[in-house]
């Protein structure tokens, strides 16, 4: 397996199984999940157990995680990297609406700036293309707001290959989001643009929503025999195994489930096994 550490936009080194915060808020990424002391206590034991890599949005509660990570982490060590999202706004549960305007990105990238008490966001993430806003005006806006020192690196959430290769044209783009795990291989364009140009990505769905967890393949249950693991952490060290650029960050509310992501990062997969797992894509 390649080493454990990516370099995000080619200068921060960031260890490639990191932390999602979608599991610190409700259902539809709305509201508190369990106790905020329980939230708090995750992100703590994430920190303790070397995650240098936390993704997150402003409107994931909406404010709410962002709020957690300050208040947990703040101030942040030399080696942890935040990584929020703007350009979604929600109004309930599971409903969001593209917001990308060049204005109101910048009134949510420094809205996120306060939140998370850093005058710089190591990486910034256009949450979806406002397809009522031309490509170029958005990606101008993050690029002046990087020329500004408010973002050092940027990246995009959920692209097609073609929006990520005229994205490049423009600003320089340091990571992706976009669904990719062990039965979706649905971005596998985009991936193999990303290792073309040395770009991070970020798995979304790393566990298809948990999915892999509760209903594997027999070909993944096997394997995970073999190692002694569940079938989540053969889904993560496959991510792992697939490709030096893939950085997944799983997100989970429970102490037990952040250990057992955590631990994925030691399976060693064998040649064998990595054939019989790539097989389930096609």
């Amino acid at each position: 397996m390649a080493d454990d550490v990516l370099l995000l936009g080619g200068d921060l080194p960031v260890r490639r199984l990191g932390l999602g915060t979608g599991g610190l808020v409700g259902p539809g990424y709305w509201g508190p999940r369990g106790s905020r002391a329980q939230a708090l206590a995750l992100l703590l034991t994430a920190a303790e157990r070397g995650v240098t890599l936390i993704d997150t949005a402003d409107n994931y509660g909406p404010d709410l995680a962002e709020e957690l990570i300050a208040e947990a982490l703040h101030p942040y060590g030399e080696r942890l990297v935040i990584a929020t999202k703007g350009g979604v706004v929600r109004t309930g549960p599971d409903r969001w609406h593209a917001a990308g305007r060049p204005e109101q990105l910048r009134a949510m990238c420094e809205a996120s700036l306060r939140r998370l008490r850093v005058e710089s966001i190591g990486l910034y993430q256009l949450h979806r293309f406002d397809p009522a806003v031309p490509e170029t005006e958005q990606l101008g806006a993050l690029a002046q707001l990087r020329a500004e020192g408010k973002i050092r690196h940027i990246g995009l959430d959920t692209v097609t290959a073609g929006q990520l290769r005229r994205a490049l044209e423009v600003v320089p783009v340091a990571a992706v989001q976009n669904p990719y795990n062990l039965v979706d291989r649905s971005s596998a364009e985009v991936l193999a643009l990303c290792e073309a140009r040395g770009i991070a990505f970020l798995p979304y769905y790393p566990l298809g929503s948990g999915a892999l967890t509760r209903e594997s393949a027999a070909a993944v249950t096997a394997v995970a025999a073999e190692h002694r693991a569940g079938p989540g952490q053969i889904a993560l060290a496959w991510l792992l195994h697939r490709s030096p650029v893939l950085c997944p960050t799983p997100g989970t509310g429970s102490l037990a489930h952040l250990a057992e992501n955590l631990d994925a990062a030691t399976i060693r997969l064998t040649p064998q096994e990595l054939s019989v797992l790539d097989a389930l894509g096609e």
